[in-house]
């Protein structure tokens, strides 16, 4: 064999393979084939772009555009696209369930009449891409939910389900999307609302809403939404005429109150009205309009309602009335203040006369710079965070802050400053700190006190009680960790109460006494060295006084450490608080603090096994030691 043939041989195999890849592979397997064989049509919705129904000398059209479906004849609006698509899809799984061949239509000339299908009333016609042909709807057969069909052109009949027959047998009115507006919530950007009470404009600013007119105020997320689901989850009562005539019998010549909503692009905004003029040209005009006009007499619980961007008069439940009664006090946001804790990395608490406390965050945890870095409690940060966030105002006392004085907020008894960190320049923004929000809190007055967020001009009060989760001395904020042992690396105890006991672990790792008698309580020891070792304080006191019991503790606690079991470490337990806590210290930290009284009951446990038992070492199993 010659080059010549074994090129030809190759060409010709390779031929092969591309004819198996890009034809024999994108033909349908065979349950595939057998299911599209069964179907009355085969077709791809994606590329139909309208459909057609004749019912009788009433034609509908339905076309697709900018991917939604709209009503194009005989009445020009929003198509309800759930239905549109639930047409397609009984389309798609349609099948044939008897076949009438052509040539027996053929030989009885009255067949076609007999079904139905001479000259039918139904008709289906679907435009587009690889369109099957028109579909001809017949009468219903013997068979319970069954009908005959046919193909334009062709006498060949079907026997098939009534399921699409029932989906298009209907009114135009029946095919107009019943939900108002195609518009979400969340698209919503600016909403400018009219009342008989005037006028409010109120935009969206990344996830928050604020009032720009007639105030500029924070407005409430929660209210602002429920107010746009009256509108953007609406859905019509009836439909009652185009808007091109006189609008005077449902009151909509005249509106009482307007709210537009414009989106998040900018384009092709609603406008809602109710009740007062307003020119609308058409779809020029940004925002989605519903005019809410009287009542119809026959339908106490309906509103009249026009609805520009659709042009038509509808009814809608008379629930949406409740738009004409907002007013900004209704839409403000009672939340003390805002704090978006994803960018925030300072918190400073500054008092007259007192040096500012800085919490500053690292690698997800706060630390107080002014003590060398030490830990802070993050949970009370958090906590802190948590009370500011969900904190309301109890009254909105001025709304332009004309006289600071007068409230104690010009020279605050206490003031909170909220700032982002930059290590280094960026484009966006500086190195250093940068505030965001500072809150400051005035004079008080009986339970409230006064308080304003610097950036805003309102004055406000909140509970008095406030102040008192906010300590502007940087030793309140310290880490509740006590102690950060592991218990095994507790190698000498000394506990003294009315009298002094001391235990040491040898070269065998028991304990053993290096003062006391008796057999030692093994359970007690491990369940004190276990508290010991991870001891938490409930909170910080601050520096000691008499009250607090040191001079006469009740328990004192000394421990060495690894590796030179030289490092000690000394806890004293003083006086009982009302709370049930007790107050204690620890050498070498500044301030005091208070332990539960579960953790001092297991401090103060008996180390003597009760009876006469010798003093020779346990064999109970203990707490290795840590080299």
């Amino acid at each position: 064999m010659n080059w010549r043939n074994t090129l030809i041989l190759a060409i010709i195999a390779l031929a092969g393979v591309a004819y198996f890849r890009f034809f024999e592979m994108k033909r349908p397997g065979t349950e595939e084939a057998r299911r599209q064989a069964q179907n009355m049509v085969n077709f791809d919705r994606s590329k139909i772009d309208a459909i057609i129904i004749q019912n009788g000398d009433q034609k509908i059209e339905i076309r697709r555009r900018d991917n939604k479906w709209r009503l194009e004849t005989p009445i020009k609006d929003q198509a309800d696209g759930a239905l549109v698509e639930s047409l397609l899809s009984d389309l798609e799984n349609w099948q044939k369930e008897g076949t009438i061949p052509a040539k027996e239509i053929d030989a009885d000339k009255s067949k076609l009449a007999e079904y139905g299908l001479n000259k039918p009333k139904l008709k289906l016609k679907l435009l587009g891409h690889d369109r099957p042909p028109e579909i001809l709807f017949g009468k219903d057969a013997a068979m319970e939910g069954r009908m005959y069909m046919r193909f334009q052109n062709s006498k060949q009949t079907f026997l098939a389900s009534q399921s699409v027959k029932k989906d298009i047998d209907k009114k135009p009115e029946e095919f107009r999307d019943r939900k108002l507006t195609d518009l979400s919530n969340a698209q919503v950007r600016r909403v400018v609302l009219k009342t008989p009470a005037g006028e409010m404009e109120l935009e969206k600013k990344d996830t928050h809403w604020d009032i720009l007119k007639p105030l500029r105020a924070r407005a409430d997320d929660q209210k602002v939404n429920d107010l746009l689901s009256q509108v953007t989850s609406a859905r019509i009562g009836q439909f009652v005429a185009d808007d091109r005539g006189d609008l005077r019998p449902y009151g909509l010549a005249e509106p009482r109150g307007s709210i537009t909503l414009f989106d998040q692009e900018q384009k092709k905004d609603q406008k809602v009205e109710i009740g007062e003029s307003i020119k609308v040209f058409g779809r020029e005009d940004k925002g989605q309009t519903l005019q809410i006009g009287t009542v119809p007499e026959k339908e106490k619980d309906q509103v009249y309602v026009r609805f520009a961007p659709r042009g038509s008069v509808y009814t809608l439940p008379k629930k949406i009335e409740e738009l004409l009664n907002a007013k900004p006090a209704d839409l403000r946001d009672n939340h003390l203040v805002r704090i978006d804790t994803d960018i925030l990395d300072r918190i400073t608490v500054d008092a007259p006369g007192k040096t500012k406390t800085v919490l500053a965050r690292k690698d997800g945890n706060w630390t107080i710079p002014s003590r060398n870095n030490a830990g802070a409690d993050s949970g009370a940060v958090r906590r802190l965070l948590d009370t500011l966030q969900n904190e309301r105002v109890t009254k909105f006392v001025e709304d332009v802050a004309s006289n600071l004085s007068k409230y104690g907020l010009d020279k605050p008894q206490l003031q909170l400053t909220f700032s982002s960190f930059a290590s280094e320049n960026t484009a966006e923004t500086k190195a250093g700190e940068q505030p965001f929000a500072t809150i400051a809190f005035g004079k008080e007055e009986g339970d409230n006190v006064y308080a304003r967020l610097t950036d805003e001009p309102f004055v406000v009060t909140v509970r008095r009680g406030l102040l008192d989760q906010i300590s502007p001395d940087p030793v309140r904020w310290q880490d509740l960790s006590i102690f950060k042992f592991k218990p095994e690396q507790i190698h000498r105890l000394s506990v003294t109460t009315d009298k002094e006991l001391s235990l040491g672990l040898d070269q065998n790792n028991q304990w053993h006494w290096l003062k006391g008698s008796g057999a030692i309580n093994q359970a007690n020891l491990q369940s004190m060295l276990t508290t010991l070792s991870n001891l938490y304080a409930v909170r910080w006191l601050g520096a000691a006084n008499p009250h607090q019991g040191f001079d006469k503790p009740q328990l004192v606690l000394s421990f060495t450490t690894p590796p030179d079991n030289k490092t000690s470490h000394r806890l004293t337990v003083g006086a009982q608080n009302n709370d049930g806590t007790i107050c204690a210290r620890v050498d070498g930290r500044d301030s005091t603090f208070t332990i539960s009284g579960s953790d001092f009951n297991n401090l103060k446990l008996p180390l003597e096994t009760q009876g006469n038992a010798s003093p020779s070492p346990t064999t109970t199993p203990t707490l290795s030691a840590t080299p």
